[in-house]
């Protein structure tokens, strides 16, 4: 007798796509606390220029919602999330390039920039992810 209860197809999740999604939720975590912090710091410490300041706030905050969007778009295997990821990351290599450079240069934050910045930007380029998003995307649109 065949079960009367509706199946549904295991969602197809390559590893390597996991592993981005696990980037990208650290990403967005660090960028949602940095957002957090720079909150903390405007409401209780006094700016040399509060308009830069909030300014700064705001950006951070688009950022952190950026991410999370682009993530839960990964997540939902859709294909222009591979687009969004790429973008971040480009991003994300600009800063890091900054922060080896200059009078206020931070090796170390440029590497913790630059290593998932990479990494991220080939997972979302590595073929399993690409089949699983465009299969995904030509179902959907």
């Amino acid at each position: 007798m065949p079960d009367p209860s509706p199946t549904r197809p295991p969602a197809n999740r390559p590893a390597l796509l996991l592993v981005l999604a696990v980037i990208l939720a650290l990403e967005s975590l660090l960028v949602t606390g940095l957002a957090v912090w720079l909150l903390v710091e405007l409401l209780t410490v006094k700016p040399e220029s509060y308009t830069t300041a909030v300014a700064i706030f705001v950006l951070v905050v688009l950022a952190a919602g950026w991410l999370i969007l682009t993530l839960v778009g990964i997540l939902r295997l859709r294909g222009w999330a591979r687009a969004s990821t790429v973008t971040i990351q480009i991003l994300m290599l600009a800063v890091a390039v900054g922060s080896f450079q200059g009078l206020f240069a931070r090796p170390d934050v440029g590497w913790a920039l630059l290593i998932p910045a990479v990494v991220a930007g080939v997972l979302a380029l590595a073929p399993s992810v690409v089949r699983a998003t465009t299969r995904n995307t030509e179902s959907h649109e």
